[in-house]
């Protein structure tokens, strides 16, 4: 039977599973920055990026994919003189020697300047750039790739509703229930789109493998491996693949992944351990799909709780989806992918967000591995009682107060964690 939620699900899936260049924070202010420019039609003479406290946090520290560098003002440079945005959060998908050239300039002659925005919102980025009498402006808010207002000398030439922060309105209204259900039983046809998934994100995971990315955090396992440190089992596996992945995007390698919720470190987690189950596993493909689509849109449904930036690592919350697709790649139910929820937030609930950067990949390792060891424990009837801290028996009550103590209870930890990240140097000099 077809559930009439079904085509909703498919929309927020295709709406929140996207393909993204670089990590999706400075790649948020060069989409800005692009639109921006090309909406002045002439080349910018001055440029000025404000972004809230918490895009500047994650976006901060991170590498800018083409550059070779960190920082939000090469990514705003890099948007304006070689931006295209029509490709979304690939915006820098075709950047070029002569345009970084033209970006770094634009800097080194101190006619870039990014700075804190005057806003209580979360995620926004406001692009201004200038040549002669002739300015224009374009504002994102609240999701990465969503441009509200675009002007030009003062004049709206496009406008759009800002995104609803109410579930109820967002689209996001769903229950692990029905996610289950949707992954279980809709026709197979209609979830095969989630395949692309796999194919982007494992071939960043084998670059992260084959060279020297970020900290070398998934190459350092797979020598571990090969020195008879670690054993070459399902579990190291799926940690080598998602960390390697993570070390190459956090440094900012030029091939793009696909992200969930806005992040790419996101989309990769709910990805690659469910992946590598699969295939030590002899999985079908059928069961791949669907597994991947428990993941994919349970992780959606948790960080919908949460907000798109926060205090608290969405990986965590993408690792915990991982673990409930590798319970039916295990044979297991919605008990176990409930216990599996339960057992995972129980363990790591409380890992800070301090922005992205190469030492990321050391988060998604730990956050897969406590997410195979609750997913194996509940496929032997473990579950943390709902008794327990901030868990409860209802599994939807469990993922509302981890939304709440990411959104609510860590926002103080949040404008400490900026302070502290402010305090010391925000950007890499150009080269």
């Amino acid at each position: 039977m077809i559930n009439k939620k079904w085509s909703e699900f498919a929309k927020i899936l295709k709406r929140e599973v996207v393909p993204a260049l670089g990590c999706t924070e400075p790649v948020a202010i060069a989409l800005a920055a692009a639109k921006a420019a090309e909406t002045l039609g002439k080349e910018a003479e001055k440029v000025v990026v404000k972004v809230s406290g918490n895009l500047l946090k994650n976006g901060m520290g991170v590498g800018v994919p083409g550059t070779g560098m960190t920082g939000l003002d090469i990514a705003a440079a890099v948007g304006v003189t070689g931006g295209k945005s029509e490709l979304a959060l690939e915006v820098l998908r075709d950047l070029d020697a002569t345009q970084l050239a033209e970006g770094k300039k634009l800097i080194a002659d101190g006619r870039l300047h990014v700075e804190l925005a005057d806003t209580e919102e979360l995620l926004y980025v406001e692009a201004i750039v200038e040549a002669g009498e002739d300015s224009a402006r374009c504002v994102i808010a609240r999701a990465h790739a969503a441009i509200v207002l675009v002007e030009k000398n003062g004049e709206e030439v496009f406008s759009a509703p800002w995104l609803s922060e109410d579930k109820d309105e967002s689209g996001c209204t769903m229950t692990m229930k029905e996610i289950y259900e949707y992954a279980t039983e809709a026709p197979l046809e209609d979830l095969r789109f989630i395949l692309e998934a796999v194919e982007l994100n494992e071939k960043v995971a084998a670059e992260g493998l084959a060279s020297d990315w970020g900290l070398k955090v998934g190459k350092s396992i797979a020598k571990d491996i090969e020195d008879g440190i670690r054993s070459d089992d399902i579990v190291s596996y799926a940690i080598k693949m998602t960390a390697a992945a993570s070390d190459a995007r956090m440094e900012g390698i030029q091939m793009p992944v696909m992200s969930n919720s806005g992040s790419g470190n996101q989309g990769l987690t709910a990805t690659l351990p469910v992946l590598a189950f699969a295939r030590r596993r002899d999985a079908s493909e059928e069961l791949l799909i669907r597994a991947l689509i428990l993941s994919h849109l349970s992780a959606v449904h948790m960080k919908s709780h949460l907000g798109k930036l926060s205090a608290l690592c969405g990986a965590s919350l993408a690792a915990t989806a991982s673990g409930c697709g590798i319970v039916l790649i295990l044979g297991g139910g919605l008990q176990e992918v409930e216990s599996t929820i339960k057992n995972t937030l129980g363990d790591i609930a409380g890992m800070i967000c301090d922005g992205a950067k190469t030492s990321c990949a050391l988060k998604v390792s730990s956050a897969v591995e406590a997410a195979i060891n609750s997913a194996l424990l509940a496929m032997k009837g473990i579950s943390i009682p709902g008794k327990d801290g901030i868990l409860d028996d209802d599994i939807e009550t469990c993922i509302h107060n981890v939304g709440q103590l990411g959104s609510v209870g860590m926002a103080q930890t949040d404008k400490v964690i900026l302070k502290i990240m402010t305090g010391k140097h925000t950007t890499a000099p150009a080269a």
